[in-house]
C-alpha cells in the first residue's frame, strides 16, 4: 500500500490543504493520504492556536466522507514536541508493509537538512514535493541532493491556489467571510466553538471582503 503523509499545523485547514492531497494522490499512484495535525510545532510558536484537539477536529471534518482521505491523532497522542523522524518510526511500527510518502512544499523541501535525523527521515519515506512556482525545482534538488534518499524525491503538480491557513485566520477576526476558502463542516465548527475571533454560535459571517 502507497500512503500519503501529509503533516501540518492545519490551523485551520483549508482547500489547499485537501487539493494538495488529492494532486499527491492521484499523480503519484498513492492508495490513500494522511493527514496528521501537528501536536506542537518543534521550531515555531504557533499563532491564534486553538489546541490540537479542536485542530485535529477541524481536519476530520474537512476531510468528511472522501475515502481517499484519513486523519491520524498519532502526534497530539504522543504530546510534546512533534518531529516527523518519530511520526514515520512510529507509522513504520503499524503499517509495516506500506510505502510511506512524505508531502511536502518545496520551501520546506529546501529546509530538510535542518530537520531532527534527516537521513532517517529519508529512509523512512520518500518525498513528494509540489512542484509549483516560488521554489524552482533545481533549487530543491540542490538541496536534497547531499543527504542519502533526497534523489528519490518525487515531485507532483497542483494548481496555484493563494490560500492559507494566516489569510483564513485573518478573515476569521475581521468578520469577513471565509466560504469557498475552507469546507463548510469547518466554518460550522469554528463558528459553533467560537475559534480564532469569531462571533458566537448562530452568527454566521456573511461580510463581503
Amino acid at each position: 500500500m502507497r500512503i500519503g503523509i501529509l503533516g501540518g499545523t492545519f490551523n485551520p485547514p483549508h482547500l489547499g490543504h485537501l487539493v494538495c492531497a488529492q494532486e499527491a494522490l492521484i499523480q503519484l499512484k498513492l492508495d490513500e493520504v494522511l493527514l496528521i495535525p501537528t501536536n506542537t510545532p518543534p521550531h515555531k510558536w504557533l499563532r491564534d492556536d486553538p489546541g490540537p484537539g479542536h485542530r485535529l477536529e477541524l481536519c476530520r471534518l474537512a476531510v468528511g466522507g472522501d475515502e481517499r482521505f484519513a486523519v491520524s491523532d498519532l502526534e497530539v497522542r504522543r504530546g510534546g514536541p512533534s518531529y516527523t523522524v518519530d511520526t514515520l518510526e512510529e507509522l513504520h511500527a503499524i503499517v509495516q508493509d506500506s510505502e510511506l510518502y512524505l508531502i511536502l512544499g518545496g520551501d520546506i523541501a529546501t529546509g530538510l537538512s535542518q530537520w531532527r535525523k534527516p537521513e532517517r527521515v529519508l529512509s523512512l519515506s520518500t518525498l513528494a514535493v509540489v512542484d509549483r512556482e516560488g521554489t524552482p525545482r533545481a533549487a530543491i534538488e540542490a538541496a536534497l541532493d547531499h543527504l542519502p534518499g533526497g534523489e528519490r524525491a518525487h515531485f507532483f503538480a497542483m494548481p496555484q491556489i493563494a490560500i492559507s491557513s494566516t489569510l483564513v485566520r485573518r478573515r476569521l477576526q475581521a468578520r469577513q467571510s471565509v466560504r469557498y476558502l475552507v469546507p463548510d463542516a469547518v466554518i460550522d465548527y469554528i463558528e459553533r466553538h467560537e475559534l480564532y475571533g469569531t462571533a458566537p454560535s448562530g452568527t454566521r459571517m456573511t461580510a463581503s471582503a
